[in-house]
């Protein structure tokens, strides 16, 4: 795992670290997109859940420069994130107003049990080692309030270009990617229930505008550059009587 100093460094030039000619030959010029179709995700899993965003509390873990959190920040009722660079952190509250707190300790949360009802984690497990996996998950059910949603974004290691871009990517070059079975197991294993999974990113912006329908059909098959896997904190059982 990167240590803070190491992304501190990296934040004045993080989005060209991230260029690569063949992810740049994928989006153009639509800078934003691999973040708008995250949010959009996440929008249409609250849509089909009958689940009301606007009274919830968002937090999204590791959120860098904050890009995701700018997109969603007003379909919540409040939202926050962290990351373990302060030097982010303070650009974004600086810049948007957005709540933000520094991660001291990578596989601590900076905020109290049960104080959300939806928690990100984009592209964060693999700068994790396999070994704190677990015990990260572990701090984001804690932060979760019953009936929660943890929603884990990652790169999917079965597409080949998606290897090929984070091989050749300095931001990442301490990546280990998860397959998204592993991505259910240790939501799984810190007692978060599955939910949904689903497969996105298999075209680029010119063909996504017309061809957004048939991605939606292809969620299911495990071929696209990413995964989201959604799993929820189940509500304490009632005593019995």
């Amino acid at each position: 795992m990167k240590e803070p100093s190491r992304f501190d460094e990296l934040s004045s030039s993080y989005e060209e670290l991230l260029r690569d000619p063949i992810r740049d030959r994928f989006t153009g010029q639509e800078s934003m997109f691999f973040h708008r179709r995250k949010g959009d995700l996440i929008r249409r899993f609250f849509r089909s859940h009958s689940l009301l965003a606007r009274d919830l509390n968002y937090l999204d873990v590791g959120c860098g420069k904050g890009e995701l959190l700018q997109l969603l920040q007003s379909d919540f009722k409040h939202a926050a994130g962290c990351d373990i660079s302060s030097e982010m952190m303070r650009q974004i509250s600086q810049a948007t107003g957005i709540e933000t707190r520094v991660q001291k300790d990578p596989l601590e949360i900076p905020y109290g049990d049960a104080e959300f009802d939806l928690v990100t984690a984009v592209c964060v497990y693999h700068h994790v080692p396999p070994p704190l996996r677990a015990a990260l998950t572990s701090e984001i059910r804690r932060v979760l309030r019953p009936g929660g949603i943890f929603c884990m974004i990652e790169h999917n290691p079965v597409n080949p270009v998606t290897r090929l871009i984070v091989s050749r990517t300095p931001v990442d070059s301490d990546a280990i990617l998860l397959p998204a079975k592993e991505a259910r197991s240790l939501a799984a294993g810190a007692g978060l229930a599955p939910v949904e999974q689903s497969y996105f990113l298999y075209f680029p912006p010119a063909l996504y505008r017309y061809l957004g329908r048939l991605e939606a059909m292809l969620a299911q098959i495990p071929l696209g550059g990413q995964y989201a896997s959604f799993s929820k904190k189940q509500p304490p059982r009632a005593a019995p009587a």
